[in-house]
């Protein structure tokens, strides 16, 4: 399975992220904000916000002085001891708290061994989950998640995913013609989310951005009843600003 070429590369805010925990990090007995400007070569405004989120996700906490040093997040996320559970316990509140925010069903799908397979996911009695009337696994051409992780394929491993699965009518809107979904796939901006209109089940819409981290795909999605379409694309803006501190959970 191969990766698109531009759809490796990495979220700035993330990179620059790392940058600063890394900062951070070097300095045990805490560190100014100017100094970590000075060593990140970050513009003061944007730097300001990485902090905040740093600060808001447990990076990073702020001592008595003002100084930054390293916090719980990362000392649990950087032991090898249950570092995996750690991970696991860092997404799902991400997601919870992403949930709460765009009012609506979460999901951290990847693509693993070839097949999509929906990892974690945060929903509730006000953001009831996608029911899987067909297998998530035989719809990636019809789902927001299937879709979001077929852009960061190459040609070849879009055919390959598609010759294991074929696309089936599942709604009056399903693209079953794989020239055509292959033409939009090709025209969707990394940057903007994937909608699924009715496309995988009637009566629910979704949306979906890439988490790619290295040369694993992924992807954050979100899902909602169709009373609540008109909220979809702002939601879907929502998710996509929350998508920073998943993708830097998984690469750190």
């Amino acid at each position: 399975m191969a990766l698109k070429p531009d759809s490796t590369a990495p979220y700035h805010s993330v990179q620059h992220a790392l940058r600063v925990l890394e900062a951070v990090s070097r300095h045990g007995g805490g560190v100014t904000d100017v100094q970590i400007a000075r060593e990140t070569a970050l513009p003061a405004r944007q730097l300001a916000a990485l902090l905040l989120m740093l600060r808001r996700e447990g990076y990073i906490q702020q001592v008595a002085d003002g100084a930054y040093v390293t916090g719980d997040a990362l000392a649990r996320l950087g032991s090898t001891a249950g570092r995996e559970q750690a991970i696991r316990d860092k997404l799902q509140l991400t997601l919870d708290e992403l949930r709460d925010t765009v009012g609506a069903a979460v999901y951290i799908s990847r693509y693993i061994d070839g097949e999509v397979k929906i990892t974690q996911y945060a929903d509730g009695p006000d953001a009831p989950a996608v029911k899987e009337w067909v297998d998530f696994r035989s719809s990636a051409h019809a789902s927001a998640v299937g879709k979001s992780l077929l852009t960061q394929l190459d040609l070849n491993g879009r055919r390959d995913h598609l010759s294991r699965h074929k696309p089936a009518r599942l709604t009056s809107r399903t693209i079953t013609n794989e020239r055509l979904l292959f033409s939009k796939l090709d025209a969707q901006p990394p940057t903007v989310p994937v909608l699924d209109l009715q496309e995988y089940a009637v009566g629910t819409v979704c949306a979906a951005v890439p988490i790619t981290a290295g040369s694993a795909v992924g992807c954050l999605a979100l899902s909602m009843p169709i009373e609540h379409a008109h909220r979809l694309r702002a939601a879907a803006q929502t998710l996509n600003r929350g998508a920073a501190p998943v993708l830097l959970s998984l690469a750190l």
